[in-house]
């Protein structure tokens, strides 16, 4: 089970509140929010409510002024608490849209797509088992993306529009 403590200040300061599950608007707990603390179990926080917009992965730890820290240009609208896995890991990745194009079976990290693979690109996948992150740019840089099991048509429907991911992830923190 996880916690995060999300603070309205940074350093930790001005009204608080603690968050064990998901939640879709943080505006109805803070007016803003500019630091935090994990206590325990892993989360993903997003810019936007509804589990929407920029998307940032944190473990435990304290984040005294995460907005600096990662480049955030607005404070946490919505988070998930990403679950324990044991177990396997698996996804299949394709080149095009809705599962076209060229597809490759993922069980460990990949730094790079290109290399490994010889895809340019991965527009849709299918994580069968396991949560992951994505990234745009190889060495697991740029503009991050979380998957848990399920299939992803097309990340452009998902508000990826030109966005291209290149490095994928397995979340094996204790979280």
């Amino acid at each position: 089970m996880g916690k995060v403590t999300f603070y309205e200040d940074r350093n930790f300061q001005g009204g608080s509140y603690e968050c064990m599950s998901d939640c879709a608007d943080m505006s109805s707990h803070l007016s803003r929010c500019h630091s935090c603390k994990v206590e325990s179990g892993c989360f993903v926080i997003y810019d936007r409510t509804n589990y929407m917009g920029n998307q940032y992965f944190m473990k435990s730890g304290e984040y005294p002024d995460y907005m600096n820290m990662m480049g955030m240009c607005s404070g946490i609208r919505s988070c998930r608490m990403i679950p324990m896995h044991k177990g396997q890991y698996k996804m299949k990745i394709y080149e095009r849209e809705n599962f076209g194009g060229q597809s490759n079976e993922m069980n460990e990290d990949c730094d790079n797509i290109q290399d490994r693979y010889s895809m340019s690109d991965c527009q849709s996948c299918h994580v069968m088992d396991g949560h992951w992150l994505t990234y745009e740019q190889p060495q697991y840089r740029g503009k991050m993306m979380y998957m848990r099991p399920g299939e992803y048509r097309s990340f452009k429907d998902m508000g990826y529009d030109g966005v291209r991911f290149h490095s994928f992830r397995r979340i094996m923190d204790s979280c």
